[in-house]
């Protein structure tokens, strides 16, 4: 195949693929490379998630590209916090498990049973079912394997050529399979494996989860935007009847592709934590007005507006549409052992895309001729609306919450489904 970004001699830059050797065998520790240590000011994780902010040290799990076209995974793991190998009769994950975000977004625990969310990732976690199959049985959930008809892993042609491990997406896709798991635990889960971060290979993966059925597809990377985009859109994300996600960054203010496509539902992130409210809950941008790191958002360079856009600060795409947590600092147990040591506590937008893409398997098919994007328009008032924080600076609504839209969070958070259906 020949790529359309094969051709562009210049691309944005952005963490793209983590080697082995970059990772320590045994968890990620804080005292790696100053390099990848990213610092974040919020409130810390699990039983401390509610307590006063501090600051917390975490590492990207993906690393600057080193060829143009080449896609970044969205996510990060906190390095203050000792990895758990195992946990004791009594111990639990740190991190916010399953039941925190039912709670926190008002989600049943009984829907979407037979739904399909497909999780398309670059390269191979050979450790994938095994993994899941621990967080699962630790939060209690229904098994997901592939002797029950639950789980299914796909190399990007729909066959068992999986392409080469790599620690650093499969740590991503651990973190992808949980989040679903949470959102959807009665949801079925395929994996399919790219055999690399370009965006042609990518691409191959979403149009092969859409050729075996799944009506639900997350996206947990993104690259620099350019010109070329509008052809991957036709390429690869315009698919009526499916719900696509993509996380919106994590690099704060500014625009990632494909989550600036209009085909798909971009999604910011958000600092969670516990409350006194009637929800129990609040939550805020993830990031601060210095920028550098945090939910990306913005105005494209080359997108269209879709139709049910109807900001007016932005002439093409605006970028998010929706948002859940992301911020390692309230961030979320995730299982992982391949080149890494069990359990850890994850964040980034590659939390809130799974998250969301399980949200709408709750919330049922879409209509066939739809683009399920556009469903939180119609139903902004069956959202959580998120009107304090920044990612960034800018001189409105793009990187600063307020009551309405804005780009961090796009229309808000879910408050039950009923914002993710027609």
């Amino acid at each position: 195949m020949h790529s359309h970004r094969r051709r562009n001699p210049i691309r944005r830059g952005i963490p793209a693929l983590l080697g082995a050797a970059a990772l320590i065998t045994g968890g990620f520790i804080a005292s790696q490379s100053a390099a990848f240590a990213t610092t974040t000011t919020s409130s810390a994780t699990s039983a401390a998630a509610s307590s006063a902010a501090t600051t917390v040290h975490t590492h990207r799990l993906c690393s600057q590209p080193s060829q143009p076209g080449y896609m970044a995974c969205q996510a990060e793991v906190r390095t203050d916090l000792k990895t758990q190998k195992s946990l004791g009769r009594h111990d639990t994950p740190q991190g916010f498990g399953p039941a925190d975000l039912q709670s926190a977004y008002n989600l049943p625990k009984d829907g979407g049973k037979g739904a399909t969310v497909a999780i398309v990732d670059a390269n191979d976690d050979p450790n994938a079912e095994k993994d899941l199959a621990a967080y699962r049985s630790q939060y209690g959930l229904p098994e997901c394997s592939t002797s029950n008809g639950c789980f299914k892993k796909i190399d990007q042609d729909g066959g068992s050529n999986y392409p080469t491990p790599e620690a650093g997406w499969a740590g991503e896709i651990s973190l992808d399979v949980d989040m679903v798991s949470a959102a959807c635990p009665q949801c079925h889960i395929m994996l399919v494996e790219a055999k690399s971060a370009n965006m042609d290979d990518l691409g191959a993966a979403v149009n092969q989860a859409v050729k075996q059925g799944a009506k639900y597809v997350s996206n947990s990377y993104g690259g620099g935007e350019d010109a070329s985009d509008t052809k991957a859109d036709d390429q690869y994300f315009k698919h009526p009847g499916v719900a696509i996600t993509v996380s919106s960054g994590d690099s704060g203010y500014g625009v990632e592709y494909p989550a600036s496509s209009p085909n798909v539902t971009a999604v910011g992130g958000t600092s969670l934590k516990k409350d006194s409210s009637t929800r129990g809950w609040s939550e805020s941008v993830w990031g601060t007005s210095a920028g550098g790191d945090g939910a990306g958002s913005g105005c494209s360079q080359y997108e269209a507006k879709p139709s049910w856009q109807k900001d007016s600060g932005c002439a093409k795409r605006s970028v998010a549409d929706v948002a859940a947590v992301a911020d390692p600092a309230t961030g979320l147990a995730v299982y992982d052992t391949y080149q890494a040591s069990g359990w850890n506590v994850y964040g980034g937008t590659s939390a809130s895309a799974p998250f969301i893409a399980g949200v709408y398997a709750l919330a049922g098919t879409p209509g066939s001729g739809d683009t399920p994007a556009s469903y939180p328009y119609a139903h902004p008032d069956k959202l959580n609306d998120v009107t304090s924080g920044a990612n960034g600076s800018c001189s409105n609504y793009l990187c600063k919450a307020g009551t309405g839209y804005d780009g961090p969070t796009g229309l808000g958070t879910p408050n039950g489904v009923s914002a993710f259906t027609k």
